[in-house]
């Protein structure tokens, strides 16, 4: 296990999107071990979500899990570990829903944001397979979260109003117990 430096807000990687992988990428040895990494750094760092631009790899790959166990998100519906490599959102629903979002790359800091409530993503797995599946809630709010990385965005970019913004440690003690729920 190897973990990486994650960019913070602030390092030229986070806004500078990503490129398109190549069709044989998923085959390199290397590709597989630094998803292995990429995976480790989410789960050391108790994230449900992680985009390579967040470990300044400007490459179109996302890994997210929502496991029971992390302990940011116990309450959450499981999701299991997928990796998706060049990830498009194809389709999504007209309903939205605002709920709070953090962000490993912008450390300590609380929002509210709105997402759809539900998206059809299209992608390639760690094996080149082509994946095609809808994902819903909590789900759809986490893959929206990371594919904006993907295009040089953070969640603060798409708060409709900061008067929610907070810092971690007023989040949970005025905000956490009054207004977040499971997606």
């Amino acid at each position: 296990m190897a973990l990486l430096k994650i960019a913070r807000l602030g390092h030229p990687a986070i806004r500078a999107g990503s490129e398109i992988m190549t069709a044989g990428a998923c085959a390199r040895e290397d590709f597989q071990v630094f998803l292995e990494n990429l995976v480790d750094t989410m789960r050391d760092a108790n994230g449900v979500g992680i985009a390579a631009p967040q470990v300044h790899v400007l490459e179109r790959v996302i890994a997210i899990e929502v496991d029971p166990r992390n302990p940011r998100y116990p309450d959450y519906p499981h999701v299991p570990l997928t990796i998706l490599i060049n990830p498009q959102l194809v389709g999504h629903s007209t309903e939205t829903n605002e709920d709070w979002e953090g962000c490993l790359s912008v450390p300590e800091l609380r929002g509210r944001v709105p997402r759809w409530t539900s998206v059809h993503v299209q992608a390639i797995d760690r094996e080149g397979r082509t994946v095609d599946f809808t994902a819903e809630g909590f789900h759809a709010r986490v893959l929206q979260h990371e594919l904006d990385h993907l295009e040089g965005k953070v969640f603060l970019d798409r708060m409709r109003d900061f008067s929610t913004l907070t810092h971690l440690h007023e989040y949970q003690q005025f905000w956490r117990a009054t207004l977040e729920r499971p997606g």
